[in-house]
């Protein structure tokens, strides 16, 4: 099994002088380490549930841009890009400048936007639900053209773009995989079979886990798509540093249902010493999943 660190608390030791130095010793780490996916938050206010607006929070493909300065191998990425805070072909743009900077590592995490917010609070529209999940197809489809060779128009329900130019193309072919993150049953898992290289489901339980990929390949199967080409992964178990052998049980059980990766973060102020920590303890047996 695959391991990636998350990246979603900016409030550390320091303040603000010292944040950049914080997270480029972190990427390093986790690049050194055998770390496969380093990703950030792309929210612009911290989410409620981590502290809420009044913690640190930096703009996010800024901050992945930085961090591949100092990393090589490492895959980077959002988790994830909500369709509302960026026109899709700025996104597409946007994404492709991290791969050719990173050389070929970026991906592309995607969806529907939820922190209504921060969207109020800068005075960014925020649509219905049904239209948030009309313009995150419409988004996909805009940024699989404009990674493709198709350059000319097109033309949706909420978005018309003239000419998808793109130049200079990504160096990751045909484009930097495309995860969609979500588990709703109805739509987000409809869009993952139908779009998707990769999902990101909630660990919150095995046998709810299970449900979800069930779920996931009936859409699939309706969509005449191979479920093992969308690589399963999920996020929020516990902490792999502080139970290193219930984190690794944990997740023999979740690979047996076909989960290839496990997004986790740093716990407390140091996420630099986390993170070598889980190189060193967790990451030698947990490729042994």
């Amino acid at each position: 099994m695959q391991i990636a660190v998350h990246l979603s608390n900016m409030t550390l030791p320091g303040g603000a002088p010292a944040l950049g130095r914080t997270l480029a010793d972190t990427a390093k780490a986790a690049d050194e380490g055998g770390v496969d996916t380093l990703t950030v938050m792309d929210h612009w206010f911290q989410m409620e549930q981590l502290g809420g607006p009044d913690l640190a929070m930096l703009e996010g493909y800024s901050t992945l841009t930085f961090l591949a300065a100092h990393t090589s191998r490492v895959q980077l990425g959002t988790l994830v890009t909500g369709i509302t805070y960026r026109h899709p072909g700025l996104l597409a743009k946007v994404v492709t400048t991290l791969d050719i900077l990173s050389q070929g590592r970026a991906m592309l995490g995607v969806g529907a936007a939820w922190y209504e917010r921060e969207h109020q609070g800068l005075g960014v529209p925020y649509p219905s639900t049904s239209e948030r999940f009309e313009r995150l197809e419409e988004t996909i489809q805009i940024a699989r053209q404009m990674f493709g060779d198709d350059e000319g128009p097109y033309e949706g329900t909420h978005y018309r773009l003239a000419e998808t130019l793109n130049n200079p193309q990504t160096i990751s072919r045909p484009g930097p995989p495309l995860m969609i993150g979500g588990s709703g049953e109805k739509k987000t898992l409809k869009l993952v079979a139908r779009y998707a290289d990769m999902c990101n489901l909630f660990a919150t339980g095995v046998d709810e886990v299970a449900h979800k990929i069930d779920v996931l390949k009936g859409h699939c199967e309706t969509e005449q798509r191979d479920p093992a080409t969308i690589k399963t992964t999920i996020i929020g178990a516990a902490d792999p540093v502080a139970d290193v052998d219930g984190f690794l049980t944990e997740m023999e059980r979740y690979a047996a249902l076909g989960v290839e990766q496990v997004f986790v973060g740093p716990a407390g102020p140091d996420p630099v010493g986390w993170t070598e920590k889980l190189t060193s303890t967790v990451i030698p047996r947990l490729r042994e999943i």
